[in-house]
């Protein structure tokens, strides 16, 4: 007697994680079940970041949990990943905040930052005390970064920053801005404290993606920077392009999670909706779809787990980065519109998930990086040929 798979991991990658890595996926998923996916629909219907779990994320060690030292918990890529998983089968707005402070934030600090920065800034993020965003983005620049306008200038023993940020994370939250900038020396990376004279940031309504996030601007209007407040590491495009590199990675197993939610939605659908006298299950048609879903899932599944294995041994290649992320968001936004319509005229109603995880995966699917971008990155390795422009 063969024993029955899991209609979630029909390869069993369970099996092949570490004791350590499944209590930390089993403790996440608890968590999940048990605080997030309870209210996900009311925060994203109500537009609201549910902030108040981010002591509890906090206190499960996790953010900036891949990071050693500075009350971090020093965990490995692979458990980094299982989190980020687990986080986004309740909401991509809860994993990209946690994305956002561990990758794009507390990452660079710890890789390019000073030890009184570290001392400062990592511990209170650790504990949920304090929260970062990371200001790269530019309204005009988009999948350009080299096109940032954003610039700083030396003044003294300070720098002076002018210019703009789009689509940020944590925007009017955040306690403190990883903000990069062009310079005389270089791309720079600044610690822009909220309550700076000239920086403001907005808000921005009426999204229809991401609405369980905070999503807004950052404004610079001549601020004074203190040298204290400089990565003092990394001159040059390397600094946020290493970040995103981070954050990449980790998506790459959150959108497994939307997408695992998805099919589970739509096999228990499937199975109770009956149509002309028998279930949607009982159907070839049904059920030719829910096995694509799977096989697309395990499919992510194995690339990740891949994928995390070299990281874990630092021979991760950011070809391989873009590969599973244009590969796996691809994936799970397929399966979130198809599960959608597999339910019909319920899956366009928050009622169910796959609607708030299609709507989310559009947003997940364009940012850390559009589809086309990442497709062009495996071009280049392929062909060693920059398409990108001069």
């Amino acid at each position: 007697m063969t024993t029955k798979l899991d209609p979630m991991d029909l390869y069993d990658i369970r099996s092949e994680l570490a004791e350590d890595e499944v209590m930390v996926k089993d403790s996440v998923g608890r968590f999940v079940d048990d605080k997030v996916i309870p209210l996900m629909r009311e925060a994203f219907e109500r537009h609201e970041f549910p902030q108040h779990l981010v002591g509890e994320v906090a206190q499960l060690g996790l953010l900036g949990c891949s990071l050693e030292g500075y009350d971090c918990a020093g965990l490995n890529s692979v458990s980094y990943g299982l989190i980020c998983q687990e986080l986004e089968r309740g909401d991509s707005g809860l994993r990209s905040f946690v994305s956002v402070q561990s990758s794009l934030v507390m990452f660079p600090i710890h890789a390019y930052g000073s030890e009184e920065q570290k001392q400062r800034w990592l511990p209170a993020m650790a504990r949920g005390e304090a929260i970062g965003s990371f200001g790269l983005t530019e309204s005009h620049g988009g999948s350009d970064p080299s096109n940032m306008k954003t610039h700083a200038k030396r003044d003294g023993d300070d720098w002076i920053l002018n210019g703009s940020k789009m689509w940020i994370t944590n925007a009017t939250i955040a306690d403190v801005a990883v903000v990069w900038a062009k310079t005389d020396d270089g791309v720079l990376g600044f610690l822009v404290e909220k309550d700076m004279p000239g920086f403001e940031t907005q808000e921005i309504k009426n999204k229809f993606s991401l609405r369980a996030s905070v999503t807004g601007a950052l404004f610079f209007d001549n601020v004074r920077i203190p040298q204290a407040n400089v990565l003092p590491g990394v001159s040059s495009l390397k600094g946020p392009l290493s970040c995103l590199t981070q954050a990449r990675y980790g998506i790459t197993w959150g959108v497994i999670g939307a997408a695992q939610a998805c099919l589970n939605e739509a096999i228990n659908y499937s199975q109770d909706r009956v149509l002309f006298g028998r279930p949607l299950a009982n159907t070839q048609a049904i059920q030719i779809r829910l096995a694509d879903m799977s096989r697309r899932i395990t499919m992510a599944q194995l690339l990740s787990l891949r994928l995390g294995r070299l990281k874990d041994k630092g021979e991760m290649s950011p070809t391989q980065v873009s590969l599973a992320k244009w590969n796996n968001c691809r994936a799970a936004l397929d399966i979130a519109r198809d599960a959608r319509d597999i339910l019909g005229g319920a899956g366009i109603t928050a009622e169910y998930v796959p609607i708030r995880h299609m709507l989310n995966l559009e947003s997940v699917i364009t940012y850390e990086g559009t589809e086309t971008v990442h497709q062009l990155v495996v071009g280049m390795e392929l062909t060693g040929v920059n398409a990108f422009g001069s």
